[in-house]
């Protein structure tokens, strides 16, 4: 008989693990009072699979700050949902390598329409600037679309008044998050796209399909 959890509600799903056997991998937020905390589970029985689960959980961690609850869920030391970015991070933590070292994203990139490197700088209490670290032809442009692209990610603030400045709306500083954030902020829409093909691949299915 196909077994059947109360995890909550279904946050993001990558149907195919191209790292584990096509498995899918889920990630719930679980009913009940308190803050917001995350899970990240499969149905699949394969030798290996809870290890693969809890490597995607250990990135998460370290791609974007998380934390583990002493019931072994995960959150943000805020205490707030953040429920774009939790998206878009436990997807770039399912797409790592389980043997590739992790290690947080810098608060930088290079751009390749600006020819020059795009920076972010914490302001703290939850505010961040994207800054050029030289003047080329556009780059104020791109300095601000890359700004517009982490709110569109990342579910960020608006800051009056200041095109290239973001904020949590939390309060609190999320440096290792924004830093995950800021890969896919020049290009948003081909993020959304693969999001939604890493989705559509197949659906989380019971033990006795994945088995």
């Amino acid at each position: 008989m196909a077994q059947t959890l109360d995890l909550g509600s279904r946050v993001e799903l990558v149907s195919m693990d191209p790292h584990f056997h096509d498995i899918s991998i889920a990630l719930y937020s679980p009913d009940g009072p308190g803050l917001p905390c995350y899970q990240v589970h499969t149905y699949s029985h394969l030798p290996g699979a809870a290890e693969r689960v809890a490597g995607v959980a250990d990135a998460m961690q370290v791609l974007g700050g998380m934390e583990q609850t002493s019931d072994g869920l995960l959150r943000f030391p805020c205490g707030h949902a953040h429920l774009l970015a939790v998206k878009r991070l436990f997807l770039e933590a399912c797409k790592l390598p389980p043997e590739q070292p992790i290690k947080p994203r810098p608060l930088h990139i290079f751009d390749k329409k600006a020819n020059t490197t795009i920076a972010v700088a914490s302001l703290g209490q939850g505010l961040y600037e994207a800054r050029a670290t030289e003047q080329t032809p556009g780059v104020e442009r791109r300095v601000t679309t890359i700004a517009r692209g982490l709110i569109r990610l990342g579910e960020m603030e608006e800051v009056a008044d200041q095109p290239n400045q973001v904020r949590f709306g939390c309060g609190h500083s999320h440096d290792a998050l924004l830093g995950l954030l800021l890969i896919r902020a020049p290009n948003v829409r081909a993020a959304v796209r693969e999001a939604e093909a890493m989705a559509s691949r197949g659906v989380l299915s019971a033990p006795s399909s994945q088995e």
